[in-house]
């Protein structure tokens, strides 16, 4: 049996894609599950890396902040979708983590778009 993968859900990620996920077999948290609904960037940051959860954000800023301060981290990944539909995060999201194990994303931003996919090693 593999290991499941541990993800973080920014607050701007809908629980439909939450549930999507948990139903895929991912082990997810969202902000509202352990009140971080209000939480500034640095307070998710150091959540993920404590639970060693992969932080999954729309914010663009998240992936400049991490190439500057963080060395040691599970992962960022940052969604670039457009329009922000729950159905485009889903049909964008999913097919990429089912290919993918957790440890690739260690030390990593990963942008994920339609068009393609950019490793950023950060550490």
């Amino acid at each position: 049996m593999s290991k499941k993968i541990r993800l973080f859900l920014d607050q701007m990620i809908d629980i439909d894609v939450a549930q999507s996920l948990r139903m895929g077999d991912f082990d997810v948290q969202c902000t509202v599950d352990v009140d971080m609904s209000r939480a500034n960037d640095f307070e998710i940051l150091k959540h993920c890396i404590a639970e060693h959860r992969t932080l999954i954000t729309l914010d663009e800023h998240f992936g400049d902040w991490t190439l500057i301060h963080l060395k040691k981290h599970p992962g960022v990944i940052r969604l670039k979708v457009n329009p922000t539909t729950t159905k485009n995060i889903k049909d964008l999201l999913l097919p990429f983590l089912q290919s993918h194990k957790s440890k690739e994303f260690e030390n990593r931003l990963v942008i994920v778009k339609s068009t393609g996919i950019r490793w950023i090693y950060t550490a």
